[in-house]
């Protein structure tokens, strides 16, 4: 696994809880798992006990040579990681920018860097893998080089290469005459079916092409980038129908559960659901909210983003503000997003709350306490939050979208199905009425009950997933073989 993110070292957003749960399952089915990422100013060296190997490498970026040390260390179950040290592209606050969420200018160096690094980390400490799955655009870069200026490279003979897109918006894009040799990409390589994309040098573009598969995840977010969620890749994914798998991510259970959370005030599960009131009123207070059991209690913990819906949610608030309603959300990102709900928290003090430092326990407070989880995304590649708040009993009102709509059906009166409440933002403006339909349901304590019971009934773990990573990961094995004979017999 190569990732710009992991848990527990560092994460902005899913992409990390995926690449710090996935190898867990990977290794309890038999497989050899490690993974690379880049050694961040903010991981803690001491704390995760840290290991320098006795390597030091370069890698060429341009017509600088740079150098790097690896660090490791294993994380649960035994799994190596493997730290890229570098002090001019690592050693910095950010990740991938500053906290006003403008990126670094030299972002397209860092990642060849690292792609370059993490190729030549594989070859220092002599594992050779049979896949090597590349995370977003950061490592797009990896599958492209395999094809091509390492192509002669024995090491890599039986060697495949798995392509993830976390989100389809993000490609890393950079203007072509000075990245291409930059990257050290010869001109030939500059073509519409492999680096070139409307002018440009695409990261993304480098990981669909040459990639021996390529991966989403959720299925309906699969057919969605191959459509109009395809932020002008889906040509380039509709050329590789073939190659493309959805596989929905799994949530970690043995985290993510109410039974045994230790930052609740009290625990409960499906079978003992009355503790769940007192996380209630213990969120209710740490809001300065009046507590109230009656009080319809909606909560949202994501990142301020323009995806994420916040402008739905930021015109829902003053909309519902006649109801019995109270909200708390945690996030942070967007600084005129995040301005503008804190405006609402300073209109409202006693029915909205907002928390802008990211705050763990908080987020698993929030998940217990609060009865409905707001999650309007314009667009949602899988999505944890709603997956999470089903664990918790905490009904998820989302948008049909994505991953939202694998995990979410709309609850039926009728005949008492579903484990949500969905709206779709292409049929028109829904939402607001889609949260007074949850505050009317919430009334009925019959309706709501049963649709508590769906919540906790519903099961998306990893050992449900973990087969068909296994399966994605043998075909791009017996893709890459069926390539490197044809090369060879070439």
């Amino acid at each position: 696994m190569v990732s710009s993110e992991c848990v527990p070292y560092v994460k902005v957003g899913g992409l990390a809880d995926v690449v710090g749960t996935l190898p867990k399952y990977l290794k309890k089915q038999g497989h050899d798992v490690r993974i690379i990422l880049p050694k961040y100013r903010i991981i803690d060296g001491v704390k995760y006990n840290l290991k320098i190997l006795p390597y030091r490498l370069t890698v060429k970026v341009g017509k600088e040579q740079e150098s790097f040390r690896i660090k490791t260390c294993f994380l649960d179950d035994n799994i190596p990681v493997y730290f890229i040290e570098n002090m001019r592209y690592f050693n910095r606050l950010g990740i991938y920018g500053d906290d006003s969420g403008i990126g670094y200018g030299d972002n397209r160096e860092r990642y060849i860097f690292f792609s370059k690094a993490a190729i030549e980390a594989v070859k220092a400490i002599m594992f050779r893998p049979d896949v090597i799955h590349c995370h977003d655009w950061h490592t797009g870069l990896i599958p492209a080089y395999l094809k091509t200026t390492h192509a002669d490279d024995g090491f890599f003979w039986n060697t495949s290469t798995i392509y993830t897109i976390h989100n389809i918006s993000y490609q890393g894009s950079f203007e072509a005459p000075t990245t291409l040799p930059m990257a050290g990409f010869s001109w030939e390589d500059y073509k519409s079916d492999k680096l070139e994309f409307y002018n440009t040098f695409n990261f993304m573009k480098a990981g669909l092409a040459y990639a021996d598969i390529i991966s989403t995840v959720s299925p309906t977010y699969a057919k969605e980038i191959q459509g109009v969620a395809g932020n002008g890749m889906e040509v380039v994914l509709q050329t590789r129908k073939k190659d493309v798998f959805g596989i929905l991510n799994g949530v970690d259970y043995s985290y993510w559960n109410p039974e045994n959370d230790n930052n609740l005030i009290a625990n409960y599960s499906a079978s003992n659901v009355e503790n769940k009131k007192l996380c209630k009123k213990y969120l209710q207070g740490k809001c300065d909210f009046a507590i109230d059991e009656k009080t319809f209690v909606i909560g949202c913990v994501s990142r301020f983003d323009e995806q994420k819906g916040f402008d739905l949610i930021i015109d829902a608030i003053k909309k519902i503000q006649h109801l019995n309603i109270q909200i708390v959300i945690l996030g942070s990102g967007n600084t005129t997003i995040r301005d503008g709900l804190l405006y609402l928290k300073h209109l409202y003090p006693q029915k909205v709350s907002v928390w802008t430092n990211y705050n763990e326990p908080l987020s698993h407070q929030i998940y217990a306490g609060a009865d409905a989880f707001l999650m309007p995304s314009k667009f949602e590649p899988c999505g944890l939050s709603q997956i999470i708040s089903l664990a918790y009993g905490t009904i998820p009102i989302v948008n049909k979208t994505g991953g939202l709509a694998d995990t979410i059906s709309n609850f039926s009166k009728d005949n008492t199905s579903g484990n949500g409440v969905v709206f779709d933002l292409y049929k028109g403006e829904q939402f607001v009425d889609s949260i007074i339909n949850a505050y009317n349901l919430y009334q009925n304590k019959l309706l709501w009950n049963k649709l508590m019971n769906n919540a906790f009934l519903s099961n998306y773990s990893w050992d449900k997933s973990i087969k068909q990573y296994e399966n994605m990961y043998n075909t791009a094995v017996e893709k890459r073989t069926a390539y490197t004979i044809y090369q060879i017999q070439k």
